[in-house]
């Protein structure tokens, strides 16, 4: 709609003087209100100068340069409608009705918001991180975002480790297994960035004291990430080791990771690293991450002079980057893919670790004293992953040494999974797009917790069914697995199914 000669109401004009008073001094707020107005037409530029010479503006001097509740436009632009009531002068011109008054306020409201919003320093909106504010220069950011992970499973929510678990009698079983408050960001500059994660209530056992569901911070670290080649990191997070670990929970192809995590993962620590991204988008294309901790898991304090040492290469042969999510729910355009390698030592009195903190496998008894270093730990892995039009595969072998100094002992365990994920949308029409199918296989040789001389032998086959609302962000996932145990101490060979089913939701 062209208009000629737009003129405000004396409300909607009265709305600018209220509006802008509240967000700048008197001579700002005068100064901007006649740009304002001179903008959107409702005054002229004679107009404009004369009131822009008084040393102050009142609501009189500018109603009394507004035509009292008139809207003048040009007969053959704007054609009356049935909810406009109108009257025709002799110029062909007509008077617009009250309704009109609306439109402009409108217009007015539009006007005054883009204001607000180009001159507010911060600036907010959502995306994959959940809400998001931040400045305009972009120097600050901070991000919030809400996590729960509801799962319903029978007959057991756990990883059957011995035959008593296997006899047990079975469960069926809801929880909020994950319920997370994320916040993260930068400050001061982009390269500066910074991250928190609040457990806020983890599920336990009847029989655990309550104090063990208490919510607890459970990632907290800054980040100096000036250049690619060459960063530093500080603070508490999961060890940079493995993929199936460092995935987020909440980017899983499975309803849970496979068996081999609570044996083989390193997870969260106290410490820093030195980690970079060297020869980007060529044939070396490489990550690496060397660091330091304390050793002793979540939230604890060293005790004594042993440290624990992780370092991972990561090769992304194909010359792109290879990031740490599964499925391929992104549809990865280009074949891309990665080799890895990554090591740990340690001498403590920790066999494992866990989102709880420090820990001992089965047949691995915590030592009398504290602060001792009994366990020498020692382990590595080799891992690989690969994505291409919906298309997932990733895989990861697992060694572990631990030397017993008290008894005199060495144990070796033994770890692998193979995992691998489709949208056959992509070659069935008939499926839909949202659904991914995926199958893993797993083992696991582990010393038998009754006699370290005997090994456990475990395997793990799981066929899961993803359904992605918004990617990983709004998901369900259903799973099925078959799992097994050849006991070597007794001899005996267990089997047992599981079925889950888990709804993934991030705000």
């Amino acid at each position: 709609m062209k208009l000629y000669n737009l003129r405000f109401s004396r409300k909607a004009l009265f709305v600018i003087v209220m509006v802008l008073g509240a967000f700048h001094s008197a001579q700002a707020a005068d100064k901007a209100l006649l740009d304002i107005l001179l903008g959107n037409g409702a005054i002229t530029q004679e107009q404009y100068k004369s009131l822009l010479e008084k040393e102050s503006l009142s609501s009189e001097d500018l109603m009394a340069s507004a035509e009292p509740e008139k809207v003048v436009v040009q007969q053959d632009v704007v054609a009356p409608t049935k909810s406009t009531a109108k009257s025709y002068d002799a110029g062909g011109e007509y008077e617009m009705a009250s309704d009109n008054d609306a439109y402009i306020q409108s217009v007015v409201t539009d006007s005054i918001s883009a204001k607000i919003e180009s001159d507010f320093p911060v600036k907010a909106s959502h995306g994959s991180k959940g809400f998001r504010m931040e400045t305009r220069d972009g120097n600050w950011q901070t991000n919030l975002q809400w996590r729960a992970q509801l799962r319903f499973t029978n007959p057991f929510f756990g990883d059957p480790r011995q035959s008593s678990s296997f006899d047990a009698d079975g469960t069926s079983n809801f929880e909020a297994r994950r319920l997370r408050m994320k916040i993260g960001g930068h400050g001061f500059q982009p390269w500066l960035k910074y991250y928190f994660e609040v457990d806020l209530q983890p599920s336990r056992d009847p029989d655990s004291s309550a104090v063990s569901s208490s919510a607890r911070v459970i990632d907290w670290r800054i980040d100096i990430a000036k250049w690619d080649w060459g960063g530093f990191r500080v603070g508490q997070w999961k060890v940079d080791m493995n993929r199936e670990r460092v995935d987020s929970s909440g980017r899983q192809q499975f309803v849970e990771r496979s068996i081999v995590n609570r044996i083989f993962t390193v997870d969260r620590q106290v410490g820093v690293q030195v980690r970079g991204h060297a020869f980007k988008e060529s044939p070396a294309d490489l990550r690496y991450y060397l660091g330091v901790f304390n050793g002793e898991g979540r939230g604890v304090r060293n005790v004594n002079e042993d440290m624990m040492y992780v370092g991972r290469l990561q090769w992304n042969f194909m010359g792109r980057d290879l990031g740490l999510r599964q499925t391929d729910v992104e549809y990865t355009d280009k074949p891309t893919g990665s080799l890895a390698f990554g090591g740990m030592t340690t001498d403590g009195p920790c066999t494992r670790w866990s989102s709880s903190g420090c820990g001992n496998l089965d047949g691995f008894d915590s030592p009398i004293v504290a602060d001792s270093d009994q366990f020498k730990v020692e382990q590595g892995v080799q891992e690989f992953a690969f994505k291409y039009r919906g298309l997932s595969i990733q895989q990861e072998f697992h060694r572990k040494f631990i030397t017993d100094e008290v008894a005199g002992s060495k144990s070796d365990l033994t770890g692998a999974y193979l995992q691998s994920g489709y949208f056959f949308h992509n070659m069935f029409a008939a499926v839909p797009p949202q659904l991914e199918l995926a199958l893993r296989y797993a083992f696991v040789e582990e010393p038998n917790k009754s006699d370290r001389l005997f090994d456990n032998e475990r395997e793990e086959y799981t066929l899961a069914a993803n359904w992605f609302f918004a990617g990983h962000n709004n998901k369900l996932t259903l799973d099925y697995s078959y799992l097994t145990l050849d006991d070597g101490l007794t001899g005996i060979d267990n089997n047992e199914s599981r079925i889950r089913f888990q709804w993934d939701v991030s705000f």
